[in-house]
């Protein structure tokens, strides 16, 4: 089975057709089709190709845009009476992968 590796949002991703996964949000519409144009690496089987051999982009379907769980910060400083509590919540975009 084929499959490449891409890299959006400043992470790395193994993917092969088929494969619905969350990345950092892209600026598309639900149901639009997008390119990924940074592929490192695609692979055959045990063969596998970088650089200019695996050029050429990936084709991806936008299934829908939400946000991640919250994640709570909390600062303090001991004996200074200072405390800070934040919260942040990371936007995704779910994508499936339609070609290779």
């Amino acid at each position: 089975m084929s499959y490449a590796i891409i890299r959006t949002g400043g992470k790395q991703y193994r993917v092969k057709q088929g494969d619905r996964l969350r990345v950092e949000k892209l600026v598309a519409e639900v149901g639009q089709e997008v390119e990924l144009g940074d592929v490192l690496a695609r692979g055959e089987g045990s063969e596998l190709k970088f650089g200019n051999d695996a050029a050429g982009p990936v084709k991806v379907k936008v299934v829908r845009h939400g946000r991640g769980p919250k994640v709570q910060i909390w600062k303090s400083k001991k004996r200074k009476g200072y405390q800070k509590r934040q919260g942040h919540r990371q936007d995704f975009t779910e994508i499936l992968v339609v070609s290779i």
